[in-house]
């Protein structure tokens, strides 16, 4: 048979013998698995010059309710192999690990010593069963410069509010790099969280508050084939915000009074690491977990993922849209100091083309008020102006030479020149903010005409939002960063298509944003089923929709 990357990759079936690995005679009757135990599929992630985290996890039953996914209480030796070629017959490194019923069975392989800049094909066996095979690659060489990056990012997949399909398109544009800025997955109950018409697809178990819930919950959005693809496409890079635990919470205070909300945040912080492609360096310790660190792609980037969800003060004035006189105490921090120090000692010492962040929530000013009050989000940056200010002014002082962030969280995509002041429209620009819409939270959502949101007339910073469901498309070379905003007409149903809706460029060393592709929207599109008609509801937060 012969193999290509569209067979392994995208049909999301390459296992046994499809893939090339025969079963020898009477291995079944002897193996004491007696199902497929890759039922969650295969992920790399975390990238460096000399190689990258390889990941799979061991489930034959994966809805289990223990979150165990049916695996019996023993470990379980797991081979795995990486070959220079997609049909796996150059092998260049084989291993063995063992999948451990205190990780949920879970394998992280960190792998080093190999080429760099090299695309690699990879695949596990435990018990007679072969996994589906990946794709992954690792970081050009420190100090070169590659020619171009293709990178795409995501945020926000509510399994229950539609189908995964953009994962999927995604993956048929074959990136070399993938970044997950939050929202995961999500912790209702089955009808606690619906959208517009109906959910198209139902959690299982209660609201995840246990590690065997987090670990359910988990294992379900990974049987998703779409959202196996993706991860079988390239390397990733995570980084969780809130629905990974609950709802808008802030280090060690919950959304609501909770007296267990410590071992709440252990448990997912647990499940969270057992079920994604991190280094050992992010392996929980009670209710820390060390998540922001750096991913270099030569001298080309520098992505800096941030957490701001582990260490940021509580939201001021009670959270919500406010006019907040305590959201500018300079006091107040979004990343905490030790990460801020992190992050401005890493613009400092940068030779990269473009430093880029990877993180959660709203970094430019978003005013909901076309009076004389400044109306802002507490939850994003909003609620911390001195610690985006210190930011900033960190990156300016330090020189950076292309200063990117991209964001997720707000289930719709929008475009952003970075401003010193908010406050004054022509003040200078210093940098850029792209932020992807949803995967399928908030539902279908609709299409409107670019520059139409009501916000913009008093937010002339903001260049670009749209509301259908979707992820960013970026090309980085020595020269610019080319951004599509990718959207899917609906997630109601699986299959939808997907097309570019808008592009911008950043040129090198221009700060700002520049349009360069704008397609109108159809008039059907305008309205679509489930979205609600006025563009103020389209683009409200679930975080404030949610009962």
């Amino acid at each position: 048979m012969t193999l290509s990357r569209r067979t392994i990759l995208l049909s999301g079936a390459a296992v046994g013998a499809v893939a090339g690995l025969p079963v020898a005679a009477g291995a079944a009757a002897a193996r004491p698995l007696r199902q497929d135990p890759f039922t969650l599929g295969v992920a790399s992630g975390d990238p460096d010059h000399e190689g990258f985290v390889l990941w799979t996890r061991l489930a034959p039953q994966p809805l289990a309710e223990d979150g165990l996914g049916g695996m019996p209480a023993r470990p379980v030796a797991v081979t795995w192999e990486v070959a220079a070629d997609e049909g796996l017959r150059h092998v260049v490194r084989r291993g063995m690990a063992q999948a451990r019923p205190e990780s949920a069975h879970s394998v992280h392989v960190e792998l080093g010593g190999l080429l760099p800049g090299r695309e690699y094909f990879y695949r596990f066996r435990a018990e007679g069963y072969a996994s589906p095979v990946g794709r992954t690659r690792t970081a050009p060489a420190p100090g070169t410069l590659p020619s171009a990056l293709a990178m795409g990012f995501v945020s926000c997949s509510q399994y229950e509010h539609g189908y995964f399909t953009a994962y999927r398109r995604l993956a048929e544009t074959e990136p070399e790099l993938i970044l997950h800025l939050g929202d995961y997955q999500y912790e209702y109950e089955k009808g606690t969280y619906t959208v517009p018409g109906g959910n198209p697809r139902d959690h299982e178990g209660p609201e995840t508050r246990t590690l065997a819930n987090y670990r359910q919950r988990h294992a379900q959005y990974k049987t998703d084939t779409d959202l196996q693809v993706a991860h079988a496409v390239a390397p990733w890079v995570v980084v969780f915000d809130d629905h990974e635990v609950e709802n808008n919470w802030a280090d060690e205070v919950p959304e609501a009074p909770d007296p267990d909300f410590l071992a709440r945040r252990a448990a997912a912080f647990q499940a969270y690491y057992e079920n994604m492609p991190l280094r050992r360096t992010s392996l929980p310790r009670g209710i820390d977990m060390q998540l922001y660190r750096r991913v270099r792609w030569g001298r080309l980037a520098t992505f800096h993922m941030l957490d701001t969800r582990q260490y940021r003060d509580d939201q001021a004035c009670g959270d919500g849209y406010k006019e907040c006189a305590a959201a500018a105490d300079p006091a107040r921090s979004i990343t905490g100091a030790e990460q801020e120090a992190w992050l401005l000692d890493g613009f400092r010492r940068s030779d990269a083309r473009w430093d880029i962040l990877g993180q959660q929530v709203f970094f430019a000013q978003r005013d909901n008020n076309s009076g004389p009050l400044t109306v802002t989000s507490m939850d994003a940056w909003d609620g911390y102006v001195a610690s985006r200010d210190r930011i900033t002014r960190g990156w300016l002082a330090a020189g950076v030479r292309n200063p990117v962030v991209l964001t997720g969280d707000v289930h719709a995509h929008w475009a952003s020149d970075l401003k010193l002041d908010y406050a004054d429209p022509t003040s200078r620009t210093v940098g850029s903010e792209l932020v992807c819409s949803s995967v399928t939270s908030t539902g279908d959502g609709a299409d409107s005409p670019t520059g139409s949101h009501p916000w913009f007339a008093f937010n002339p910073h903001l260049r670009f939002q749209n509301n259908l469901r979707g992820y960013v498309r970026t090309t980085i070379t020595p020269a610019q960063l080319a951004a599509d905003f990718d959207v899917v007409p609906y997630v109601s149903r699986p299959d939808a298509p997907a097309y570019t809706r808008a592009t911008f460029v950043i040129e090198d060393r221009v700060a700002g944003l520049h349009q360069t592709y704008d397609r109108p929207p159809a008039p059907a599109a305008r309205t679509a089923p489930g979205a609600g008609a006025d563009l103020g509801r389209q683009t409200v937060e679930a975080e404030t929709l949610r009962p």
